[in-house]
């Protein structure tokens, strides 16, 4: 990479530090050059596509999405180089005082992506893809980290559950979707606020997964009416931009909450393998926050009520005392 570098940049006085890290196998460096900063991406080609990354930047950008802008690239080695966004993560900035505004420009990018974001050339988020999905909340949330036997009744009470997740998703308006639209990837910045990241992993699917994944964030969590009248202001803006049709505020929360009980689900699966493979346990922190929104779904529904039991009755006497406190 410094090679490289060094020929896109055109000379060597150039100087490296680390920029962040994510769930992924990519790495950052921010890259300080002339007195100009710009961040440099490592993403191994065995294990991740940087121009999958390109491509879907520069089609968000053309609709006016503040994605980075990408200055050179290497395909073949996974090489970016691209504009630096800043520091100003979003989660380090939500406060009571700062929520509406933030979320207001967030909502906002949100739903010019819906409107007007790249569908062709993108992955849908079929029932094989979301059934895979949700399979890493057993494999790697249920039997690998908290070691529980399921027995053949806790399987099919599981299938039911999967199978009203999968059902609900795909009855939902299909739009083009981040698929990790959240305080950690959103960027506080002067112009064309907010900057987004980690968009390479964009599909097509239910209208409201991100403004879930947004809005019942696992990083930081909201009183559930603000939720509510955040979602449905966000209805209302989609209904008239034509996103939506005239769907119930009743039918739209049932698919926000639904579609949200199927990201989380996921989220802790992800959480622990992330913890078991990865040796990354540090996203274990946020467990208890994701387990309380899939409790606070499972209890609204009659037809979860197998799984509101499974989660209070196997899941949490497993927790540490702290961590089920928290939920």
């Amino acid at each position: 990479m410094l090679a490289w570098l060094a020929e896109v940049i055109g000379a060597n006085g150039f100087e490296m530090a680390p920029a962040s890290s994510d769930a992924s196998f990519r790495r950052y460096w921010r890259v300080t050059h002339a007195g100009r900063t710009t961040i440099a991406m490592d993403a191994p080609p065995q294990h991740e596509d940087c121009g999958r990354y390109a491509d879907l930047s520069r089609r968000f950008r053309a609709i006016g999405i503040n994605t980075p802008e990408i200055l050179a690239e290497d395909r073949a080695q996974g090489f970016l180089l691209i504009s630096d966004l800043g520091n100003g993560v979003y989660l380090s900035h939500l406060r009571e005082d700062t929520a509406d505004r933030l979320y207001g420009d967030a909502l906002g990018a949100l739903l010019t992506i819906q409107a007007r974001g790249p569908l062709d050339g993108l992955p849908v988020y079929d029932a094989p893809f979301l059934l895979r999905e949700l399979g890493l909340f057993r494999e790697w949330f249920l039997e690998r980290h908290l070691g529980l036997d399921l027995s053949e009744a806790d399987r099919t009470m599981l299938d039911g559950v999967d199978a009203l997740l999968v059902e609900s998703a795909l009855e939902q308006p299909q739009v083009c979707v981040h698929r990790d639209y959240h305080s950690r990837n959103l960027m506080l910045t002067e112009v064309g606020n907010p900057g987004v990241l980690d968009f390479q992993d964009a599909v097509v699917g239910p209208v409201t997964y991100d403004l879930v994944s947004l809005l019942r964030d696992c990083y930081i969590s909201w009183p559930a009416e603000q939720v509510t009248d955040w979602a449905l202001g966000y209805q209302r803006l989609a209904r008239q931009s034509g996103v939506i049709q005239e769907e119930s505020p009743a039918t739209f929360l049932r698919w926000f909450d639904l579609i949200g009980l199927q990201r989380h689900l996921k989220v802790c699966g992800i959480f622990a393998r992330l913890n078991i493979r990865d040796g990354k346990p540090h996203y274990l922190d946020d467990l208890p926050r994701t387990l309380g929104y899939m409790l606070e779904v499972a209890d609204r529904y009659p037809e979860l009520a197998g799984l509101s039991a499974l989660l209070r009755l196997r899941v949490l006497p497993r927790m540490t005392a702290a961590d089920a406190a928290a939920v």
